[in-house]
C-alpha cells in the first residue's frame, strides 16, 4: 500500500473521530499491528482486523475483545470503518479494494500510531542506519529504569522475544521509517537522527528530495522536544542549520558537538574487541556548562556503531529528562550494558563443526561496513566468509561499486539474486552487478540456497560464516543451522 504522508487530512487535528468509530486493521498478527489494535481499544473503540495466517498475535487479541479473521475478505469490511494498512499491503488486497469501492477512509500504519500516541512522550528514531539497534536500546533501557514504556521497533528485541509491547507509561519508543515517507507523520516529543546518507532513492527520487524530508521531520517536533542527533554524521552536520530551530538540539558522538547543541553526550577513544566494546562518556549541559554525568560504558557488542547507537538512546534518554525528569543515567547505562541486542542484527544462530553461523540484516553499503568490520573481530584468526542477498533491483544498480568495495573485506563472498521486494526485475543491477566488480574473491550464484551451500561448502573450522540481507537470506541462515544442529538451536 503506498503511504499517505503527503495528506495528513485522515489524523489532523480538525478531523474528530468519534467514540463508536470502529476500525479494521489488514494485517493484524504484525508486531507493530497488534500493538495499535492494543492501543486502540484501550482509546475505547471498536477494532477488527485480519491476516492471512493465524499469527501468535492473535489469540491474546481475541482474548482482548478484538475480533480476528484468518485470512483477507472483502466481506470483513463494512460500511463506516476505518482501515488501517501498513506499506506491505497491496493494493490488489480484497479489503483494501472493499474499503475503495465503500469510499472509507485508509489510514497508513504511521497515521493510525500518531493518533494512537498522542498523548504519549513518543520518542522517534530515523535514519539510515541503526534504526532498530538504538531503539532497541532505548526501550530496554527505559523499561530497566521503570518507566514501562510502549515501544513498536523493526526488530526483535532478544531479552523480551518481541519488537512490539504495550507499557502503561508515558514513553512510547518508535522506529520511524524513511522508506515510504511514513515518519513525516508523527509528532515526536523526541527526534533521533542517526545518521542521514541517502537511499530509497527508488521512493523519493533524488538525494535532495531525501534530505529535505529529514528537514521535514524535524519541523514535526511538538513544542518543547528535542532533536538528538550525531554530530559524526556528515549528511546530519552538513543539514543541521535547516532543522526546526524551535526544537532543543541533543549532540552525541566521538568528535566535536553540532553547533548550537544544549546538551551534548561525548565520547572519549572507543576500546574495542571481540564481541565487546567500551568506551569513556560524559553527559553536558552546554548554556550554562555543566557535567550532568560521566561513566565507563560497556557493551556486549563489537563495533564502533554500536556505541554510537548507545549514545544516540541515552542522547535520547537526556532529552527526555530534560522535558519531563525522572530519568537516572547511572542505571540507564547500567541497561545499555546488559543489552544483548536484536534479531537479524550480528545475532548467532550457532556452531556446526567449528563454523560459526550469524545473521544480520545490513542491507546498505555503509550498514555492511560497519557489520563486517565487527565480523573480523569475532572471527579472531578464522576467515570470514559472506553469503549476502541484495534488497532491491534499484538499490543495488545506485550502489553495486560501493557493495563490492566493502565486501571485499571479507576472505570469500557469494551473491545471491535480489531480494525484489516491492520492485519488478532491472536489466543489470542483480546480484552479478556486484561479484563481477569483486574479482576472484566474489562469485554470483542465483539461487540463496545454492548460494548458502556454495559458501559453507567453503567453510573451514575456526571461520565465521555470515548471513548478510534484509529480505529472505535469513531462512537460509536458519535453516542450515537446523539442518545440522536441530530447530532447538535456532
Amino acid at each position: 500500500m503506498r503511504d499517505s504522508s503527503s495528506n495528513l487530512s485522515n489524523v489532523n487535528a480538525a478531523h474528530v473521530v468519534p467514540a463508536h468509530q470502529a476500525f479494521h486493521l489488514v494485517g493484524v498478527g504484525g508486531a507493530g499491528m497488534s500493538v495499535l489494535a492494543h492501543l486502540l481499544h484501550d482509546l475505547g473503540y471498536t477494532v477488527s482486523g485480519s491476516d492471512r495466517t493465524e499469527a501468535d498475535t492473535l489469540p491474546e487479541l481475541r482474548e482482548l475483545g478484538v475480533k480476528v479473521f484468518v485470512g483477507h475478505r472483502a466481506a470483513q469490511v463494512t460500511p463506516g470503518m476505518i482501515v488501517v494498512a501498513s506499506s506491505a499491503i497491496r493494493e490488489d488486497n480484497p479489503e483494501i479494494q472493499r474499503a475503495h469501492q465503500l469510499g472509507l477512509e485508509i489510514w497508513h500504519r504511521s497515521q493510525a500510531l500518531d493518533f494512537c500516541t498522542r498523548s504519549k512522550d513518543l520518542l522517534a528514531v530515523a535514519g539510515a542506519h541503526g534504526k532498530t539497534t538504538t531503539s532497541a536500546m532505548l526501550s530496554k533501557a527505559l523499561w530497566d529504569v521503570g518507566a514501562d514504556p510502549s515501544f513498536a521497533i523493526g526488530g526483535v528485541i532478544l531479552e523480551y522475544g518481541t519488537g512490539a509491547r504495550l507499557g502503561r507509561g508515558r514513553e512510547f519508543v518508535i522506529e520511524a521509517d524513511e522508506s515510504d515517507g511514513s515518519f513525516l507523520n508523527y509528532a515526536p516529543l523526541v527526534e533521533v537522527l542517526t545518521n542521514i546518507e541517502p537511499d530509497h532513492l527508488d521512493h523519493w527520487g533524488s538525494r535532495e528530495a531525501f534530505d529535505q524530508a529529514f528537514v521535514d521531520f524535524t519541523a514535526r517536533i511538538r513544542p518543547g522536544g528535542a532533536i538528538v542527533a550525531c554530530g559524526d554524521d556528515a549528511g546530519i552536520r552538513r543539514l543541521a542549520p535547516r532543522f526546526h530551530s524551535g526544537a532543543a538540539l541533543v549532540s552525541y558522538g566521538f568528535g566535536a558537538p553540532l553547533p548550537g547543541a544544549a546538551l551534548v553526550v561525548a565520547l572519549g577513544e572507543p576500546r574495542l574487541g571481540a564481541g565487546h566494546a567500551e568506551v569513556d562518556l560524559r553527559v553536558m549541559r552546554c548554556h550554562p556548562e555543566q557535567l550532568l554525568f560521566h561513566d565507563v560504558l560497556r557493551l556486549s557488542q563489537g563495533g564502533k556503531h554500536y556505541l554510537l547507537d548507545a549514545a544516540a538512546a541515552l542522547g535520547a534518554a537526556a532529552a527526555l529528562n530534560e522535558c519531563v525528569g525522572g530519568i537516572d543515567f547511572g542505571a540507564f547505562c547500567q541497561s545499555l550494558s546488559s543489552f544483548t541486542g536484536t534479531g537479524r542484527r550480528m545475532q548467532f544462530l550457532g556452531e556446526i563443526g567449528g563454523v560459526r553461523i550469524y545473521d544480520d540484516y545490513g542491507h546498505h553499503p555503509t550498514e555492511v561496513a560497519a557489520t563486517l568490520g565487527a565480523a573480523r573481530d569475532l572471527a579472531g584468526n578464522g576467515r570470514l566468509l559472506v553469503c549476502f542477498q541484495p534488497h532491491l533491483y534499484s538499490r543495488t544498480k545506485t550502489f553495486a561499486s560501493e557493495f563490492a568495495t566493502v565486501l571485499s573485506a571479507a576472505d570469500e563472498v557469494v551473491v545471491c539474486g535480489v531480494y525484489a521486494a516491492r520492485e519488478n526485475p532491472t536489466d543489470g543491477a542483480d546480484g552479478d552487478a556486484i561479484a563481477d566488480l569483486m574479482g576472484e574473491k566474489g562469485q554470483f550464484i542465483s539461487d540463496m540456497y545454492a548460494a548458502g551451500d556454495a559458501v559453507y561448502n567453503l567453510a573451514k573450522p575456526g571461520d565465521l560464516l555470515l548471513f548478510l540481507g534484509a529480505g529472505s537470506i535469513t531462512h537460509v541462515a536458519h535453516d542450515l543451522v537446523k539442518a545440522h544442529l536441530g530447530a532447538g538451536t535456532s
